[in-house]
């Protein structure tokens, strides 16, 4: 059996992934890279994006991320997300009618520092969709 990769991913919210794994695609802010076992060392920040993990077995786990850190040490590779939604948690449907409200949000607000937090939450709702 090949060697594996520790990895974990948390957010403010929860642990959302952590085992051992073959490889993570992360989302950097310098472009994508993938990590292995053995990996050299890095820092780097994230951009929106998907992280896509590869189990024991080979199947695929994605979720999306919004800001944050990865690190890769010799223990393996840690995730720290401003955000993250696993995938198969989102409906295209509910978040179609979620970007319609922000949008509306967006819309109707009539105070400059409403506006800006308006427009923030229907970027990340569109993050999301096009991750989606």
């Amino acid at each position: 059996m090949a060697d594996l990769l520790k990895f974990e991913l948390v957010s403010p919210e929860r642990l959302l992934s952590s085992g051992n794994v073959q490889q993570v695609v992360v989302p950097g802010t310098e472009g994508e890279f993938t990590v292995l076992v053995n990996h050299a060392p890095v820092l780097s920040t994230l951009k929106p994006g998907v992280v896509t993990v590869t189990d024991e077995g080979g199947s695929d786990e994605r979720i999306f991320v919004r800001g944050g850190f990865a690190e890769v040490n010799p223990a393996g590779l840690t995730i720290l997300a401003e955000e993250a939604v696993a995938m198969n948690e989102l409906s295209a449907d509910d978040l179609a009618r979620k970007v319609k409200n922000a949008q509306e949000d967006v819309d109707d607000a009539t105070e400059p520092e409403k506006k800006r937090r308006a427009q923030e939450a229907l970027d990340h709702l569109t993050q999301l969709q096009s991750a989606l």
